[in-house]
């Protein structure tokens, strides 16, 4: 892997989630909406293709031509799609981003973050799995919260967001997005401190 606050520039930004209508708005598919933003800001669109079980677009960012990918799968199988779409374009596993859910951070909190522990996390074990084990992907954390007690844990990121959540989650989002070109470019140590020094969302509380 690359040295610490540097990085190969990004070839592959993956957001892992459950698909259809009744997951779309749950805590578990941040990492999608995230995606789907970075997707629209940039005016490409999603081709839905089998042999990568999920849908693809491509963006140019940095001067770099950037795949996205979302997975078709559910969740704890995100590495069917990862893995197929990383070993047909041979794509370094350190040249790779998912943006995932965040349980240990609180809504309002997004950091990047290069390899490291799988955090409990089912979504990036499976997608370490597909690689051979291999933990040195580069992640987009974003803060969804955590229940209180590891029992609630399923019921909180399968949970839909409230509206004032969705509206904080969605301003660390758009503060990610402010960073990607620093971080596709391999500016790691610039992207990483852009977005640790953005402004903190106001979390409203319930009902206003």
């Amino acid at each position: 892997m690359s040295t610490p606050g540097n990085s190969a520039p990004l070839d592959l930004i993956v957001g892992i989630g459950n698909p259809g209508n009744d997951y779309a708005e749950t805590r578990h598919n941040v990492g999608v909406w995230f995606v789907d933003a970075l997707a629209s800001w940039h005016g490409a669109s999603f081709k839905t293709e089998k042999k990568f079980q999920g849908r693809v677009a491509t963006i140019v960012l940095a001067d770099r031509e950037v795949r996205l990918l979302v997975p078709d799968t559910y969740m704890n199988h995100s590495g069917r799609s990862v893995g197929a779409l990383v070993n047909f374009y041979k794509i370094p596993v350190d040249a790779l981003m998912i943006a995932h859910d965040e349980i240990d951070f609180p809504v309002g909190k997004v950091r990047f973050k290069q390899g490291g522990g799988l955090a409990g996390h089912n979504g990036l074990r499976d997608i370490s799995s597909s690689l051979g084990g291999n933990k040195d992907f580069n992640r987009l954390r974003i803060g969804v919260g955590h229940p209180g007690h590891q029992d609630g844990v399923t019921g909180h990121v399968l949970g839909k967001v409230s509206k004032h959540d969705r509206s904080t989650i969605n301003a660390c989002i758009d503060e990610a997005l402010r960073a990607m070109p620093l971080a596709v470019g391999g500016d790691w140590q610039g992207a990483m401190q852009q977005l640790h020094n953005a402004p903190q969302p106001f979390q409203a509380k319930d009902g206003e």
